[in-house]
C-alpha cells in the first residue's frame, strides 16, 4: 500500500540497514520533542537545536547498536539529553575559566601593598562566587562586559545578541548580582 507510513520498527530497521530516507522520517517525527527535552536541559534555544541535532547525528552512527524491537523514542531522547547535559558542562566549564582568568589579568597599575592586594583578592574571590551563582546568561553578559572589557557592541557581537538585549539583559544580571552581594557592587 503505497502513501501509507511505515510502522516505526520498520524505518528503524531500513534505517539500520542505511536507508536514510527511513532515518529522516524518524529524525521528522522525533524533533520536536527532541528539542524539548534538550532545551529543558540547557535552557538556550540555539543550544537545545544544536544539542538536538548532534543528538540525532550520533546516535544515526549508534544504530547498530540499537536493540530491535526496543521503543526508539526513549532511546533518542537519552542521546539528544546526554548531548545537552554535555553542552551545559562544557559551556559552565568555559565560561568559569573565563572569568577566572579575566579576574587575574594584571591591571598595568603600581604594585599595591600586601594588605591592599589581600583585601583586593578576597573581594574578587566574593564577587567571582556571586558570579558563579547567578543563570548562565547573566553569567555570560557580565563576564564579557566586565571580566573581559568588552563593548555593548563586542559583547553583542560575541553572544549573538542585539546591543538593546545586551544593555537589558546586563541590567538585570547587575540588579540579580547586587542582591546577591548586598548593595555594595563591586563591577
Amino acid at each position: 500500500m503505497e502513501g501509507r507510513p511505515l510502522p516505526e520498527s520498520e524505518l528503524v530497521e531500513r534505517a539500520k540497514r542505511g536507508d536514510q530516507g527511513a532515518y529522516g522520517q524518524l529524525v521528522q517525527a522525533y524533533q520536536g520533542i527532541a528539542f524539548r527535552t534538550a532545551y529543558l536541559v540547557v535552557g538556550d534555544a540555539a543550544e537545545a537545536e544544536d544539542a538536538a541535532q548532534e543528538g540525532f547525528v550520533k546516535a544515526y552512527y549508534a544504530l547498530r547498536r540499537f536493540r530491535t524491537g526496543a521503543p526508539f523514542r526513549p532511546w533518542i531522547l537519552q542521546i539528544v539529553a546526554n548531548e545537552a547535559r554535555n553542552r551545559r558542562r562544557s559551556a559552565g566549564r568555559r565560561a568559569g575559566l573565563v572569568m577566572r582568568t579575566a579576574a587575574e589579568a594584571p591591571s598595568g597599575e603600581a604594585a599595591p601593598s600586601p594588605e591592599a592586594a589581600l583585601g583586593r583578592r578576597e573581594q574578587q574571590e566574593a564577587l567571582l562566587a556571586a558570579v558563579e551563582t547567578l543563570r548562565d546568561e547573566d553569567r555570560l553578559v557580565i563576564t564579557c562586559r566586565y571580566f573581559l572589557e568588552l563593548s555593548e557592541a563586542e559583547t553583542a557581537e560575541v553572544l549573538g545578541w542585539r546591543r538593546g538585549t545586551v544593555k537589558s539583559r546586563l541590567s538585570r544580571a547587575l540588579e540579580r548580582l547586587r542582591a546577591q552581594i548586598g548593595e555594595e557592587a563591586y563591577v
